[in-house]
């Protein structure tokens, strides 16, 4: 099977990185790709092929994938889904993995997603939809200014604004409807009520009819310890999640995918993908926060090297509607933490640029896995480039034993100028 991966951050490094363990993988191309995944060797003993077709460049990499008779082109960031590259492909004959067009507005579009949960009795944070500043800020002051302000569009994890107050709300509000500090993905927003609780990732495999659930995790979103500071892409996760039995979370997926795919089904969408709903488990029960339509990062660091299965044929049965036909196989007898590297300045203003060194020290360990997520060569030195820089990932028999070994290995790698690590992904070394 050749396949090509289309992306370069930490979530498209651990793709390739397991489908590489494929026996039936004899060639992946990554694009644009990073320095992390050229660094991949398959099962045969080739290379991971480094090619620089940026992700922009739908014909160019249409063109690439026919060019190659690559068999599964995997898509790996949310932009290229939501501007409708599946679409593009499958017109060429070629097999996706990755919702289309239409499937992706679940992550394109916050609105979307509030909207259809409510027309399908789907169990969703109750919220709102507004474009117009003053109807938006009544709304927030009804709520006692305890809300979540989210932009509709994409902002890269960055388009969410938990509030505590009304005052905080209403520069929420006014930075994104008045200000429009992120464009167009904020002419519309949604405004949620605040919701207590434990954060629930589920990732779910899905083929347009039977679905597939992975091993559940805990992403941790703010970028200082305790769950303070602003929003981040993640600087973090754990797995297995430990507030809930395996059956509690399979009963989680069950209360959405039931009515998500009777929903689908009336208005005509077909899902065929990653569907990755952000939880929040409260008191009253499990409700949704919003939808992804993609591997999340950095939890696909610690959900894929605790699957057993073969990935790549996890992923080509689900582009090919025969996902019931694969049993999934978990390692439930490992545990997996991601802490994530970040660059000084994250998320603002990362400062870009610096010399990363030490990665040689943790090469050849049996129980940590570094994966790039922001990071580019210049000349012969691997450097910065991006606000998250690399995931440490680390497993055992255990959560403890995966956590202290995570931060273990990422007090070893060092960065030009200095870094940002929360410390206390999963609880903190103990």
């Amino acid at each position: 099977m050749k396949i090509l991966m289309i992306g370069c951050g930490g979530r498209e490094h651990v793709l390739v990185a397991g489908l590489a363990k494929s026996a039936d993988v004899t060639d992946i191309w990554c694009a644009p790709g990073n320095p992390g995944m050229a660094e991949e060797t398959l099962a045969n003993g080739k290379k991971v092929v480094w090619v620089p077709i940026p992700i922009t460049d739908t014909l160019g990499l249409r063109r690439f994938a026919k060019e190659r008779a690559v068999d599964l082109t995997v898509i790996g960031p949310e932009g290229p889904l939501c501007e409708g590259i599946t679409d593009i492909f499958e017109v060429a004959g070629l097999t996706v993995f990755g919702p289309n067009k239409a499937a992706a507005r679940f992550e394109g579009s916050k609105c979307f997603a509030q909207e259809f949960a409510r027309r399908h009795k789907l169990p969703f944070a109750p919220g709102e939809c507004f474009n117009d500043l003053h109807e938006a800020k009544a709304y927030a002051r009804s709520l006692g200014g305890r809300c979540v302000v989210k932009a509709d569009g994409l902002c890269g994890g960055k388009g969410s604004f938990p509030c505590q107050a009304v005052a905080e709300a209403d520069v929420a509000i006014e930075n994104l409807l008045l200000k429009r500090q992120l464009g167009p993905a904020g002419d519309r927003i949604v405004i949620q009520e605040w919701l207590d609780g434990f954060e629930l990732s589920l990732h779910i495999l899905c083929d347009g009819t039977s679905w597939k659930l992975l091993p559940a995790a805990q992403d941790h979103k703010r970028l200082c310890p305790g769950n303070q500071g602003p929003q981040t892409g993640g600087m973090g996760a754990y797995s297995p999640y430990p507030y809930l039995s395996l059956q509690e979370i399979e009963k989680v997926a069950e209360s959405i995918m039931k009515p998500f795919l009777q929903g689908c089904r009336r208005e005509g969408v077909v899902f065929r993908g990653l569907l990755y709903p952000g939880i929040m488990m409260t008191k009253s029960g499990p409700k949704i926060l919003e939808f992804n339509v993609r591997f999340g990062d950095p939890e696909t660091q610690v959900i894929v090297p605790r699957l057993e299965n073969d990935l790549a044929g996890l992923l080509l049965a689900t582009a090919q509607e025969e996902l019931c036909s694969v049993p999934l196989k978990v390692k439930y007898d490992r545990s997996a933490v991601c802490v994530v590297i970040a660059a000084p300045g994250y998320p603002a203003k990362p400062v870009l640029g610096k010399k990363i060194e030490g990665l040689d020290n943790l090469r050849g360990l049996w129980d940590v896995k570094i994966f790039h997520a922001g990071t580019r060569l210049l000349g012969s030195d691997l450097v910065t480039a991006g606000g998250r820089i690399l995931g440490v990932t680390a497993w055992g028999s255990d959560l403890k034993y995966a956590t202290r070994a995570a931060y273990a290995a990422a007090k070893l790698v060092r960065i030009d100028g200095g870094s940002q690590m929360r410390p206390d992904i999963a609880g903190g070394p103990c």
